[in-house]
């Protein structure tokens, strides 16, 4: 059980993994941004959320995890905003398709922070997008492929490992 969840990119993916945690009662509250107040209205609007993030520094203060579930090419934008305001024990994993451009952006914007940072990528999804196409069972007998750096804190992974266990 997680207290706080916050995650950027409440879409397919971040929806999904949102609603499979909640389904599981993996996390007691979520915080989501996102760039479409429509999508993020739905997303408050059918509980996939509890709060919509509208100042990124002070959503990941007490945050026992983030996901980035955006685009690799918005990552380095979040990551620069939200680095100087993570708590020591909150841990920072992404659902991006690419490792080695986002492992680089975490480099740069989480260096203080990179032993509680995982990478991975579920190897799931579907033709539609948004928080209106997330699915509680979207990872159900999917894979997730994590791909935690030298620096990566043994704890942070199986934290992530099981919330990822906890979606399906």
């Amino acid at each position: 059980m997680i207290n706080k969840l916050v995650i950027f990119g409440v879409g397919l993916i971040g929806g999904s993994f949102a609603m499979a945690l909640r389904q599981a009662d993996f996390a007691r509250h979520i915080v989501g941004f996102g760039r479409s107040m429509e999508n993020m209205s739905a997303a408050l609007g059918t509980y996939v959320i509890d709060e919509i993030g509208m100042d990124p520094a002070a959503a990941v203060k007490d945050a026992d995890l983030v996901l980035l579930a955006v685009p690799v090419g918005q990552m380095g934008e979040i990551m620069q905003a939200i680095g100087p305001h993570l708590a020591s024990h909150t841990v920072v994993t992404d659902a991006g398709s690419t490792k080695q451009d986002v492992v680089a952006l975490a480099r740069k914007h989480l260096s203080r922070h990179l032993s509680r940072f995982v990478p991975g990528h579920p190897i799931a999804g579907a033709e539609r997008s948004g928080v209106k196409a997330a699915k509680e069972d979207l990872f159900r007998d999917r894979t997730v492929v994590l791909t935690p750096l030298n620096e990566t804190d043994p704890a942070a992974r199986e934290l992530v490992a099981s919330l990822w266990a906890g979606c399906g």
